[in-house]
């Protein structure tokens, strides 16, 4: 009992998936035992990182005689001492290995080195940590996932063919600091330049839908010529929406968005959102966690992955490619 509550402790507010079978064909862990995986996201509140979860754990069952996993998630974006903690109790765990998609790209990094000091392989998934400050403490942590900046250039160049020169346009950004904000940034800023459209603002929402319609709420009175709000995910898109709704110009301002969300599905569908970006978050998780068994095993040198993102609009939800 004491033993199963210690575990429980340690876990925090994660899962675990622990399945019986033989170990891995091949595996080089000591005495061939299964290899312990542990995945560490941000905000299990948010649609996308819920998403990963269940591609993960979906994984696993599939191969439950190859690994078992440890799903640990923060309660909101911004959390990222929380997420300190969380790798800290799967270092102290002595997990095999640990797939991280960092709240911050830089915070996240001191930990990221004890875990390696630690003798475990860490896989960085999802926000690319900083490359400065992995230098800066002599870690280098291979990155699995989708380039950001173009993900954000198809959404933008797709929007970019339904306006004018001239045409004022508001971004949403993500969290400041994390490297994948900064890189849709660059996507959106990248296409909204090329159509010559004037971008009036630029304010941050942190990810979170509530922020996102606050901001939203805040420049509508002032550009009343606004034409589009290009936002770094889908949960602020959902804010962006709700905003405008209020408003009364959700048929005036098109909103583009990033994850491919369910519920941003569906308001692509009614016509309210224009498009988002699919960086297939069911299988960002799984692409880690595959990368970190293949270094275990010695199958791979740990370097950089990169993995797809596909721009999803009406046209493409109607033909069932979503």
């Amino acid at each position: 009992m004491c033993a199963l509550l210690l575990a429980i402790i340690l876990t925090g507010c994660g899962k675990q998936n622990t399945a019986t079978g033989p170990s891995a064909s091949g595996s080089n862990m000591p005495g061939g035992k299964k290899p312990q995986i542990a995945l560490v996201m941000k905000s299990l509140a948010n649609e996308f990182f819920k998403t990963m979860e269940q591609g993960a754990e979906a994984d696993q069952r599939q191969h439950a005689s190859a690994y078992d996993l440890i799903s640990n998630g923060i309660e909101n974006e911004q959390d990222v001492s929380k997420q300190v903690e969380l790798m800290e109790q799967m270092i102290s765990r002595r997990v095999d290995a640990i797939v991280l998609a960092p709240a911050d790209s830089k915070a996240l990094v001191p930990v990221c080195k004890q875990a390696q000091d630690a003798g475990i392989v860490v896989v960085n998934i999802d926000n690319k940590l900083d490359p400065g400050a992995l230098a800066e403490k002599g870690a280098r942590v291979p990155f699995v996932g989708p380039d950001n900046r173009k993900g954000a250039r198809l959404a933008g160049d797709y929007l970019a063919k339904t306006l004018k020169p001239g045409d004022e346009v508001a971004l949403v950004d993500g969290l400041p600091g994390a490297y994948n904000a900064v890189q849709r940034h660059l996507g959106f800023q990248d296409s909204m330049t090329a159509a010559k459209a004037s971008i009036v603002t630029s304010q941050a929402a942190d990810w979170d839908t509530g922020k996102a319609s606050s901001v939203v709420g805040a420049v509508l009175p002032q550009h009343p010529r606004l034409k589009a709000i290009l936002c770094a995910n889908d949960s602020m898109a959902l804010g962006a929406v709700a905003a405008l709704n209020g408003a009364g110009r959700i048929k005036q301002v098109q909103v583009v968005g990033f994850d491919n969300i369910a519920a941003v599905q569906q308001l692509i569908k009614q016509g309210e959102v224009l498009c988002t970006v699919d960086q297939h978050g069911d299988q960002i998780a799984v692409n880690g966690i595959q990368y970190a068994l293949d270094i275990l095993n010695k199958k791979a040198p740990p370097q950089d992955k990169e993995t797809p993102v596909d721009l999803i609009t009406a046209q493409t939800l109607a033909a069932g490619k979503h």
